[in-house]
C-alpha cells in the first residue's frame, strides 16, 4: 500500500510535534531549538516551515499536546475511586519519584514556567489555558468543602508543580524524595479537610 504526500506531511508532522514535546519536556523552551527537533524527528532544518510558520507556534502546540497527554495519564480511571481519595490519587501519581524522573514523558509546566515569566512570555495564553484545564478536570474529583473546588484545585496544581520543580532541581539527593512526600502530604490534607 503506498502513502500519499498528505499522509507522509502527516507522518512528519507528527514526528516533528513528538520531537518538540521530548525536548519541551527535558529542555524547556530554550532547549527545544529547531535544529534539535528537527534532528530528533530525523528530518532536515529546511522542511520545519512546511509544517509550522514559527518556533513559538510549534512550541504552542506541543504544550498543548503535552499537557492533554499529562492530564489524561493523571486523571485515568479516578472515577473508580471514592471521590474523597481521588485528590490524593493525583498527588500521588504527579508528586511520584518515576514521574520526576521522566523528563521526556513528564509535566512541562516545571521546564517551561521559569521562562515564560522571564524570556518567554509569548507562550503566557497557552501556558495559562493548560493550566485552567488541568485545575478544571482536578475540580472535577473534589468533594464540595469549605474551600471552593476551583480555588482548591489550583493550589493542588500549583502545590504539584513547584513541588516537581523543587524535586526535579534536587534529584539525586534524599531532600528530593522528602518534598515530594512533603507536598504529597500536605496536599491530601488540605483536600480532605476542606472537603469535611
Amino acid at each position: 500500500m503506498t502513502t500519499t504526500k498528505a499522509e507522509r506531511k502527516e507522518r512528519s508532522h507528527e514526528t516533528i510535534l513528538a520531537s518538540a514535546a521530548r525536548l519541551l519536556r527535558a529542555r524547556g523552551i530554550g532547549g527545544a531549538r529547531v535544529a534539535e527537533v528537527m534532528e530528533g524527528a530525523g528530518l532536515t532544518v529546511g522542511g520545519f516551515y512546511a509544517h509550522f510558520p514559527s518556533k513559538e507556534h510549534l512550541i504552542d502546540a506541543a504544550l498543548r499536546r503535552t499537557a492533554a497527554e499529562l492530564r489524561e495519564r493523571l486523571f485515568a480511571r479516578l472515577e473508580e475511586k471514592p471521590v474523597e481519595a481521588r485528590a490524593e490519587v493525583v498527588l500521588k501519581r504527579y508528586l511520584s519519584a518515576a514521574h520526576r524522573d521522566e523528563l521526556a514523558k513528564g509535566c512541562p509546566f516545571p521546564a517551561i514556567v521559569s521562562e515564560v515569566a522571564t524570556t518567554a512570555p509569548e507562550h503566557r495564553d497557552v501556558l495559562a489555558t493548560e493550566v485552567a484545564a488541568m485545575a478544571d478536570r482536578l475540580s472535577e474529583h473534589l468533594a464540595a468543602g469549605a474551600i471552593p473546588k476551583r480555588q482548591l484545585a489550583l493550589a493542588l496544581v500549583a502545590l504539584m508543580c513547584g513541588g516537581l520543580s523543587l524535586a526535579r532541581a534536587l534529584r539525586g539527593t534524599e531532600l528530593s524524595d522528602e518534598i515530594l512526600r512533603a507536598c504529597r502530604a500536605v496536599g491530601a490534607s488540605v483536600s480532605r479537610s476542606a472537603s469535611m
